[in-house]
């Protein structure tokens, strides 16, 4: 074979790049880092670095590092091996050690993960498993100093140091002489402490170790750093997994606690990363019933003496949700848990749940003070290694449950970041159980206002005796029972029971009620539904219309003004208008019917006094309603009597003719509220100057009744009218009304007084009853003028009301004036009477008696 010339090798590795790096590492590499290593010899120009190195072998080492890291990525502790093994060649250490940190239940922590690493040491044989590693606290040996300071520490003599700690040598049997120790630190966090014990050729590592050591373990620290990286970034992204799913279901499930945790919990469980977790439901009741006390007062039963949560509650857990995600995913739910059930036996939950503290536990079973099951806790063959249990906390910082997390997945324990991430789920199921607790709060209040408005009906409800004051079925026909009445026979009945609406005057503007008794009014309020034919049109049962309006005359309250009296007159008002006023050619039977109904209920229980009172006074209706406070809650009542099908007078109508009529009583009887009329008016007013330049009258009737929008402006500029209809009565009506308002109003002012501590305004002053004729005067041109004038323009029919507003102001004004007379004559007396009293005072100032009286000041000489 002949002789192969250095350029043809040459030539043929640049031709075979991997062949040439392979043979590198398997023959040259081992021996470059052994010379390298001996402590001296003939070689070529060195490395800074390490001067048995040349820079081509350091860069290669290098290379050989950055390939590992590359080829390593998944495995942290597999490039770290890598690296140690190189470092302990390079350090000719007889071993090389890696401490990864971490924290557990608040205290920071080094643990072995790679021990005893040589240059020809296996993996496997280096790498601590989790259920045998060594855990020093950072108040402990050299390992935990170097973690607590981040600073690197070269140990001559282990001896003569005092951080040193030789738990490890007696365990092992080794002995440990000298050693290095180097933190490697991200950010503010030391991920681990990376160590080279006893230097082989020499009694110590040198300076010159140390600066190879740090270069070197750079390598490490990147492993380590994107590791830590990676692994954050898996937290956080769990973290926010976990959040999203969890509230998710938690808003899904209002109804009950237990399944609200149980959809959040199920969802989420694939981002906990653990084999296995529970949760144990505590019971809320703080307070046993009496009859649970009696036995223990009576000795036949011992008194609980177990332990309590921290508000007092005896830690009883009523049931146990056990998820299985290792092998078959399963859920057991345990109803009332024996106290020897595996979850529980242990005594860690109930710790959790009386301290309220996170425990976050290693190698669970080998702990002394609680009593983990050692062996298999089911047929599944699973068996507990570490454990995380944390109390689960609602917005009131009651401990409401114990959630308690088994085994990693990756078979490490639980870090700090375990326990942030499943505090995070827990403090969110905790405080998401407001929802709940709202939810249930919501549903007691609507049995409780179900149960009031029950009571309600029972007490305001037309009684059959009341009816038959009206309907005298039994003396008419002679039969006992009004379900045996035909309805046409109701019908007659009634008929002949109501009164001729003219012979009473209801079709006029100035009707008056006060010859009228209340029980009549209630017939006469019955007499209109007749008139404007809407209870043939629309079925409505006689029975049902008479209980519907005897009702509502019994839901006004017996206050001074605002009571069944003015109501009914509200309802009249509004009959007049649509009648005589011919307002009803705008709108349809069913308007019109919804439209008298509304205006009867308008101001139903009302407390007599106003809205602002109610504010004033932190009313529980100022807090339901946050504007046109009163009105809203007279709508409600309304509303409320509809939903009684004995009570609903439209039970015959289709639901969308039901859904308008319940629309028009909102728009009728919220437009009672003044503060929107001067919302109101200048919309209206433009509707009449429109009206008014139109030539025909079938061109208005078009332009409003085809805009639903201008029906409902003028609907609620009528309800207007009618609510302030006793200032355009005849003067003998309306100045007993004027006194029957101001003595409401005078009422309210006493109650300010006395009850709040205010001063009232000098309209419910009592003090100032005298001003009455003049702020009836300001009332009639600020507010009602406008309102009657329009309608007067807008339907001439409407002029008597107009009139009468007029007539009522001349009376008023004239009150008024003779008031401010008799003001003047009061001044001019009083100012009479101090300067008479300012002469007599100076004259007894001069020292003067008798007549004879001189100036002190001007004397005559």
């Amino acid at each position: 074979m002949g002789e192969i010339s250095q350029e043809a090798v040459e030539r043929y590795l640049e031709d075979n790049p991997r062949f040439a790096k392979e043979y590198f590492h398997k023959k040259l590499q081992k021996a470059a880092l052994g010379e390298a290593s001996e402590p001296s010899g003939e070689r070529g120009a060195a490395s800074e670095s390490w001067p048995g190195l040349s820079p081509e072998e350091e860069a290669a080492l290098c290379l050989e590092l950055l390939q590992a890291v590359r080829e390593e990525a998944g495995s942290a502790e597999l490039g770290a091996h890598r690296a140690l093994q190189t470092l302990a060649q390079l350090l000719s250490a007889d071993r090389c050690s890696l401490f990864l940190c971490r924290a557990r239940n608040g205290t920071p922590e080094a643990a072995s993960r790679l021990l005893n690493v040589t240059p020809t040491s296996k993996f496997e044989d280096n790498l601590v498993l989790p259920d045998r590693e060594v855990v020093f606290p950072l108040d402990i040996g050299i390992v935990g100093w170097v973690a607590h300071t981040k600073k690197a520490l070269n140990v001559p003599d282990v001896k003569k140091n005092s951080h040193f700690s030789d738990f490890m040598d007696k365990q092992t049997g080794y002995v440990t002489r000298n050693l290095m120790a180097t933190p490697i630190v991200m950010g503010k966090e030391v991920l681990a402490v990376v160590m080279a014990v006893n230097k082989v050729n020499a009694p110590a590592f040198s300076q010159q170790d140390e600066k190879v050591f740090s270069k070197y373990l750079t390598f490490v620290s990147i492993i380590l750093k994107l590791h830590h990286t990676n692994y954050l970034y898996s937290v956080e992204s769990r973290r926010s997994q976990i959040l999203m799913w969890s509230a998710n279901k938690v808003f899904e499930e209002l109804t009950d606690v237990e399944r609200q945790f149980h959809k959040a919990l199920y969802t989420v469980r694939t981002y906990l990363n653990c084999e296995r977790y529970s949760i144990g439901l505590l019971d809320m009741a703080k307070e046993k019933e009496f009859y649970d006390e009696w036995p223990v007062k009576l000795g036949e039963a011992e008194p609980y003496k177990g332990p309590k949560t921290p508000d007092g509650r005896e830690i009883i857990f009523y049931k146990v949700i056990d998820y299985i995600l290792h092998g078959k995913e399963e859920i057991k739910v345990i109803p009332t848990p024996p106290a020897d059930h595996w979850t529980l036996i242990s005594g860690l939950p109930t710790y959790v749940a009386e301290n309220g503290f996170i425990c976050n536990m290693l190698n669970a079973p080998a702990d002394e003070y609680f009593t983990f099951q050692k062996g298999p806790v089911d047929e599944t063959g699973w068996v507990i290694k570490n454990v995380l249990s944390l109390p689960i906390v609602n917005k009131k910082e009651d401990i409401v449950g114990v959630a308690t997390f088994y085994n990693r997945k990756d078979g490490k324990p639980f870090d700090e970041y375990d326990e942030h991430i499943t505090e995070t789920l827990t403090q969110f199921l905790g405080w998401s159980l407001l929802n709940t607790d709202t939810y249930e709060k919501m549903n007691k209040l609507e049995n409780r206002k179900d149960i009031a408005r029950e009571m309600l009906m029972n007490q305001t409800k037309a009684t059959p005796d009341e009816i038959k004051s009206i309907l005298n079925f039994k003396e008419k026909l002679n039969i006992d029972a009004i379900e045996d009445c035909e309805e046409k026979q109701l019908v007659t009945i009634l008929k002949e029971e109501l009164p001729d609406p003219k012979a009473v005057g209801l079709y006029d503007f100035c009707f008056s009620d006060f010859p009228i008794t209340e029980h009549t009014l209630i017939k006469c309020g019955l007499r209109l539904f007749f008139e404007i034919n809407v209870v043939e049109k629309f079925k409505v049962p006689i029975e049902v219309l008479t209980r519907w309006m005897y009702t509502v005359r019994k839901g006004y309250r017996a206050v001074t003004y605002h009571n069944w009296r003015h109501g009914f007159n509200v309802g009249q008002t509004m009959f007049t208008l649509l009648m005589t006023g011919r307002l009803k050619k705008y709108y349809t039977d069913l308007e019109a019917f919804a439209m008298l109904a509304a205006a009867f209920c308008h101001d139903i229980d009302h407390r007599g006094t106003n809205n602002l009172y109610q504010m004033k006074s932190t009313s529980p209706l100022a807090k339901l309603h946050g504007s046109s406070i009163l009105e809203r809650h007279h709508l409600e009542y309304s509303k409320t009597l509809l939903q009684d099908e004995s009570l609903n007078i439209f039970q015959n109508l289709n639901k969308r003719q039901f859904e308008t009529v319940i629309h028009l009583f909102e728009v009728a009887i919220i437009a009672t509220d003044l503060a929107l009329y001067f919302k109101k008016r200048t919309m209206f007013q433009k509707i009449v100057d429109a009206c008014e330049k139109m030539e025909t009258e079938e061109e208005a009737i078009k332009y409003i009744t085809i805009d639903p929008t201008k029906k409902e402006i003028i609907m609620a500029m009528m309800m207007t009218a009618c609510d302030l209809s006793a200032i355009t009565k005849p003067w003998e009506v309306q100045s007993q009304v004027a006194l029957l308002v101001a003595n409401e109003f005078w009422e309210q002012g006493d109650l300010e007084r006395t009850v709040l501590q205010q001063q009232p305004i000098p309209m419910m002053d009592r003090n100032k009853k005298d001003e009455l004729p003049k702020l009836q005067v300001g009332f009639i041109d600020f507010v009602c003028t406008f309102v009657y004038k329009e309608f007067s323009r807008f339907h001439k029919e409407v002029t008597p009301m107009l009139n009468g507003l007029q007539n009522n102001r001349m009376e008023w004004k004239s009150l008024a004036d003779e008031y401010e007379a008799k003001m003047r004559v009061t001044e001019e007396d009083v100012k009479k009477q101090e300067e008479e009293n300012m002469i007599e005072k100076v004259a007894e100032d001069s020292g003067g008696g008798g007549d004879d009286r001189k100036s002190k000041t001007c004397l005559m000489l």
